[in-house]
């Protein structure tokens, strides 16, 4: 299904964008970060985030992310943003020279937590899928757009009813650096329902 790029809105509109039908540009702010308490003891809630509403339960959305990254922590990706304390958002952000972190938040009520592993600093690409089975959701990424990797599953205890997800960009230090996303789509969704254990009764 094609992305409609229309019923697109932002949350935090940055300085500096574009949007077109199947292409969008942002470039980041310095000091810009979505990070709720954890760990870290500060709350940071100002990246620009554009999204779609929906109230569909079943659904997966791929985006392509090429990036200039450059600075620690300067990052892009996908996100599930439903207001200050719960958000989900899947992206890699750079570290150094030599690595940087795939990875992935999830914030409940109020407190983040962030799961990594750490990939090539040379890596300016990546493919991501958001899906969505009722008020659980799963992260996945590939570097190609055909093989996705298992990034996250988790549950969003305000993730039942009506929803927004999209795409970010921001840049938590003093840094600023051009995210490219295309391919958008959303399709039926590619998380199929668990073939295993029954649930409980």
């Amino acid at each position: 299904m094609k992305f409609d790029t229309s019923k697109l809105k932002w949350t935090r509109e940055p300085a500096s964008y574009s949007v077109t039908d199947d292409k969008i540009e942002i470039v980041t702010a310095p000091n810009t970060d979505l990070w709720q308490r954890t760990y870290y003891h500060f709350r940071n809630d100002n990246a620009p985030v554009l999204q779609m509403e929906t109230d569909e339960k079943f659904f997966s959305f791929v985006v392509k992310t090429e990036f200039d990254s450059k600075h620690r922590f300067d990052q892009c990706g996908i996100v599930m943003y439903l207001d200050s304390d719960n958000w989900i958002k899947g992206s890699i952000e750079f570290e150094n020279e030599k690595f940087q972190h795939l990875g992935s938040v999830v914030t409940n009520n109020g407190y983040s937590d962030w799961a990594t592993t750490e990939i090539g600093a040379d890596i300016k690409l990546m493919w991501y899928r958001f899906s969505r089975r009722d008020d659980d959701y799963c992260i996945e990424c590939s570097d190609d757009g055909e093989v996705f990797r298992q990034m996250r599953v988790c549950h969003m205890w305000n993730g039942g009813g009506k929803i927004r997800f999209g795409i970010y960009a921001c840049s938590p230090e003093n840094s600023s650096f051009k995210a490219t996303f295309t391919n958008m789509e959303v399709t039926e969704c590619k998380w199929l329902a668990h073939d295993g254990q029954q649930p409980d009764a």
